[in-house]
């Protein structure tokens, strides 16, 4: 005991300053005086804690096992010290209110939040956190937007940064080794990355970019279809399909010729004439695309056939792109290196103002997951020569998933297993570096070569105007933009990618060390927006995913759009025999129509359901807004009706399906947002409303199928209403087809279709 209290006197002697960053990093600053911290770690010695055993456990590295010093004995005693305990349970208590006031929120809260519990129904249905939220959850992050990593199953956000790699890792202290790099990339005139980057824009051809209308022009390719081609700069030059590519023609950095064929061979059996080459059909179109760095926008993602394809074919373009650059950059530390002193040059001009280069916006901590193991894969030239992957066993706790957490006996749809499949947590952020032969997960931002994160994940770290931590630096010289199942954040919160896109490309407000004489010049006109490209890939075409496309999209090369339109809708998936009857809506204006529609609703829908025999009407509302605004109509008419939302209780939910299945309530409001996290079975329909065109098509079909779970013998009277108008032409087209939308939208009349199952 005297030694413990003597230790704990020497222990109160420090000052703040010194106690805090003994927390943090575990050892003293060299500043402070050693013979009083060798003091401390004598009297301290002979004492473990097992705190201290799990501080010293997170390795930076799964093959490198660290022993405990004393420094990290010492970081234990100050966390069991009565001061710091005191300051765990205010944390504590602070979380526990957090969450509180998380389980609080009720259907009335904002459409700012989404839900991701992947149909679990055993678990709690507690909405995403609100901004705020996670704002204070976040304000003992670093400043320089390191990682936050979430866990899932406690809800906790702990901060965690690889520091110890620093000097392996950086850009500027490392120099190419011959045999792994390609060290005559510069010198390849036909390369795409180095056409794509050494273009040297005009001021004139910079103000003409962002003064004058595009031009497009039309394609057809034998996979991708209907392309169209737009830019300012270069006019009606489009890309021509290749039938066959090789591999060496396509300028990939040394090892990925050789990884390539094999990683992407588990695609290539399915392929129904087998041929030499190491891409898909689809995969050759795509990738001959992303290779000339134009934007590319591909709405026909399907996460059960087509999703992991292309999830590889982007990810081998960003590899590529950042090995490039990074063997550049090597390249020219040796020619600086080996210069003559007094010489001095402009030629090695070779990053941008910060060093993240790849920014990929992902929905799930899975498909991060999927993409660092495809990058793996790629870098693995053969089983004996594996990479050093730095922090690989945290990131597989923190990214994977625990089978046996997902309940048994759920039915789904099968595209429903797929999107929701592995570890659905929505929020996380996290740094790759590359270099040469080793991998660093979790690097701090501002040393990383890619940022994998989700829109939620970036936005609590870009911060909002007028909060005091914020940070969108590393944002600054992104030159590769993916988003990938873009279709899914319309789900979650399309204003998190809204606030990406304002906050990206921009200069940025502290220099972080770069040396100016290896900056390019485009990065210090502030034209990198200019040069970077972005890949957007949806399951469908949306107003909203189109205006990012055409409003954010400023590639000097220029843009491709993949604009196929539907030949049959998701109409002919219908089993049941219904009749279906479409009624047009007038509006002036796309900002009308929110107006026009709930008028037209209540004046000339709602009253022909108002009669008792009209009962076991569903009423399917995609967006929120209109779901509480009818839900308040509803409340104020005293109309007898339940309501099922994103934010419904489990407990609520059971007592709504109940009520309508029992007929007690003749009305049911059901958000679109329930049936993509739920994809519950309702009971009971008997009138089906579709207050507006659902976005995902095949819910409509979904929703009608649902009739026929109910055994009651009154088919007969089954009747299904849908509300358009001549804004939702997309929208239209996917569920009854182009042709009939074609009729559809020259008439004014409504529009009876009866569907008898073999449509």
């Amino acid at each position: 005991m005297g030694k413990r209290r003597a230790g704990r006197e020497l222990l109160r002697s420090l000052s703040k300053k010194q106690k805090k960053h003994l927390r943090e990093f575990g050892e003293e600053h060299p500043f402070y005086d050693k013979l009083l911290l060798l003091l401390l770690l004598h009297s301290c010695f002979p004492f473990q804690s097992e705190d201290s055993d799990k501080s010293s456990a997170e390795s930076d590295s799964e093959t490198e096992v660290e022993q405990v010093s004393g420094y990290h004995k010492l970081l234990a005693t100050l966390k069991t010290s009565p001061e710091s305990e005191s300051e765990e349970e205010e944390d504590e208590s602070e979380s526990e209110e957090s969450r509180a006031h998380e389980a609080e929120v009720d259907s009335e809260g904002s459409q700012e939040t989404g839900e991701a519990e992947g149909g679990e129904e055993d678990k709690n249905d507690v909405p995403e956190e609100e901004e705020d939220t996670a704002e204070q959850t976040l304000s003992q992050e670093q400043a320089d937007g390191t990682d936050a990593s979430c866990d899932p199953r406690h809800g906790v956000i702990e901060e965690f940064t690889d520091v110890k790699h620093e000097s392996e890792f950086s850009l500027e202290t490392n120099f190419m080794e011959e045999e792994s790099g390609d060290c005559n990339a510069d010198r390849r005139d036909s390369n795409p990355f180095k056409q794509h980057m050494d273009k040297e824009l005009e001021e004139k051809e910079v103000e003409k970019m962002s003064t004058l209308p595009k031009t497009s022009s039309q394609s057809q390719w034998p996979r991708l279809g209907q392309l169209i081609f737009s830019s300012t700069l270069e006019k009606h030059k489009t890309l021509k399909a290749d039938k066959e590519v090789d591999v060496k023609q396509l300028h990939l950095h040394k090892p990925l010729e050789s990884t390539w064929p094999k990683v992407n061979k588990q695609f290539l059996s399915s392929v129904d004439k087998p041929t030499d080459s190491p891409f898909t059909p689809l995969q050759r179109e795509l990738f001959c695309i992303m290779n000339s760095y134009r934007d590319l926008f591909y709405p026909e993602r399907n996460a059960l056939t087509n999703g992991e394809e292309i999830r590889h074919a982007y990810c081998l373009h960003a590899l590529n792109h950042v090995l490039k650059a990074n063997a550049q950059v090597l390249s020219n530390n040796a020619k600086r290196r080996d210069r003559k002193p007094g010489t001095d040059t402009d030629d090695h001009r070779d990053q941008g103002l910060t060093r993240p280069k790849v920014l990929m916006i992902v929905p799930f901590r899975e498909c991060a997951l999927r993409i660092v193991h495809i990058f793996i894969s790629l870098l693995e030239v053969n089983d004996k020569k594996k990479i050093d992957v730095s922090n690989k066993k945290r990131f597989k706790g923190e990214f994977g998933s625990d089978p046996e957490e997902k309940p048994p006996n759920l039915k789904r749809p099968e595209d429903y297993e797929a999107v929701f499949a592995g570890n659905i947590d929505d929020h996380f952020r996290i740094g790759v570096a590359i270099l040469q032969k080793s991998m660093r997960l979790y690097a701090p931002f501002y040393s990383s070569d890619i940022i994998i994160a989700s829109p939620l994940g970036i936005r609590t770290v870009i911060g909002a105007e007028g909060e005091k931590k914020r940070d969108f630096d590393f944002l600054s010289s992104i030159e590769i933009l993916i988003i990938d199942q873009a279709d899914i954040y319309l789900m979650q919160n399309w204003e998190h990618v809204l606030h990406l896109m304002k906050h990206i490309n921009l200069l940025p407000l502290d220099s972080h060390g770069v040396d100016f004489s290896r900056v390019r010049m485009l990065n210090l006109n502030n034209w990198s927006k200019y040069y970077r490209q972005m890949l957007l890939f949806s399951a469908l075409q949306d107003p909203q995913i189109n205006s990012v496309f055409n409003k954010h999209c400023f590639n000097y090369v220029g843009q491709v759009a993949v604009r196929n339109v539907p030949l049959t809708g998701s109409i002919s998936h219908v089993v049941v025999q219904l009749p279906h009857v479409f009624r047009r809506l007038e509006a002036d204006s796309v900002t009308s129509v929110i107006d026009a529609r709930f008028q037209f609703f209540i004046d000339k829908v709602l009253p022909e359901y108002r009669d008792a025999i009209m009962s076991h009407t569903l009423i399917y509302v995609p967006s929120y807004f209109d779901y509480v605004r009818l839900r308040n109509y509803f409340k104020k008419e005293d109309l007898n009706f339940t309501h099922i939302c994103e934010y419904t209780k489990k407990a609520a939910v059971c007592r709504a399906r109940r009520f309508f299945l029992k007929g007690e309530k003749q009305f049911l409001l059901f958000t679109e947002r329930f049936h993509f996290y739920k994809r519950y079975t309702i009971k009971g329909i008997r009138n089906l409303i579709f207050y507006e065109l659902p976005t995902y098509s095949h819910f409509y079909s979904e929703i009608c199928n649902m009739l026929k779970a109910t055994d009651s013998g009154v088919d007969a009277t089954w009747t299904c209403t849908v509300l358009y108008s001549k804004y939702d032409a997309q929208k239209l087209a996917a569920v009854v087809g182009i042709d009939r939308t074609a009729q559809m939208l020259q008439s004014k009349k409504n529009v009876h279709l009866f569907v008898t199952g073999e449509n």
